[in-house]
């Protein structure tokens, strides 16, 4: 019985959902993590009469044809990627994006990978880092004896030393930016890596067109509302059940008809 096959392929569906769904509440802490949405289209449908098929020599066509789908599949998980509420946080390292861009950071390997967390620590090289130890994109290095550090929104970070009161300008912090930023490839850490659907980096100072500016003493929160999480996870779990509610019925019609006499 197609019913069955159909029954089962929403149950997998919804069970992706609530995965998807689980992992957004799991990171509702995570500084910058941008909330995922699962998306689903239908299968492949047989057309047992299709719609506009001639029923006489006259011209006479059918209106409205017949045909059954087989189910469901999961198209994409898409990531939303609008603003996350910016908390004070008192720490003159941490930095918040308001707006489009990403920071640069420089992996390991050589590759440039890209973030909206901004909460950044300084190495025992005074160089600013991510908590990771992963060095910002362009290099920006502390004198030893800095006293205070300020951040403007333009990016420009500034620093006292010494007994000096006038700020000494050290390095400009630059962001980077796509055209698809959908299209980002998610590592973990809080890190994305470009792609081909993402396109290539378009990078620039914050507060120039295009560009967020920057807010120092912040983070960006992660954009997970807790609300609408349970919400979907509740219509997930009903829309479950309901697809297993099906399997039983069609179990118990095949029954029925293995019993006939």
């Amino acid at each position: 019985m197609r019913a069955l096959q159909t029954a089962a392929s929403g149950m997998m569906a919804q069970e992706m959902n609530v995965d998807v769904i689980s992992h957004n509440i799991a990171n509702m802490r995570t500084t910058g993590y941008k909330r995922y949405r699962a998306e689903f289209q239908d299968l492949l449908y047989e057309n047992l009469r299709r719609e506009g098929t001639l029923t006489s020599d006259a011209g006479t066509m059918v209106p409205t044809g017949v045909s059954i789908g087989s189910g469901v599949k999961t198209a994409a998980t898409s990531r939303i990627m609008s603003q996350g509420t910016v908390s004070l946080t008192e720490k003159e390292t941490d930095v918040a994006i308001r707006g489009e861009g990403f920071f640069q950071v420089n992996l390991p390997d050589g590759r440039t990978a890209y973030s909206r967390d901004g909460s950044f620590e300084i190495d025992a090289n005074g160089t600013l880092v991510t908590v990771d130890g992963y060095e910002i994109a362009p290099g920006i290095t502390l004198p030893d004896d800095t006293q205070q550090i300020t951040i403007n929104a333009e990016g420009t970070v500034q620093v006292t030393t010494g007994t000096s009161t006038t700020p000494l300008e050290i390095g400009q912090i630059e962001l980077a930016r796509f055209v698809n930023k959908h299209g980002l490839n998610a590592i973990g850490d809080n890190l994305y890596l470009e792609t081909e659907a993402s396109g290539a980096p378009i990078t620039g100072t914050p507060a120039s067109e295009g560009f967020g500016d920057l807010l120092q003493n912040h983070l960006e929160e992660a954009n997970v509302n807790p609300v609408s999480e349970i919400s979907d996870l509740i219509a997930a779990q009903r829309a479950y059940e309901m697809n297993a509610r099906v399997i039983t019925a069609a179990d118990e019609m095949l029954s029925a008809t293995s019993n006939l006499r």
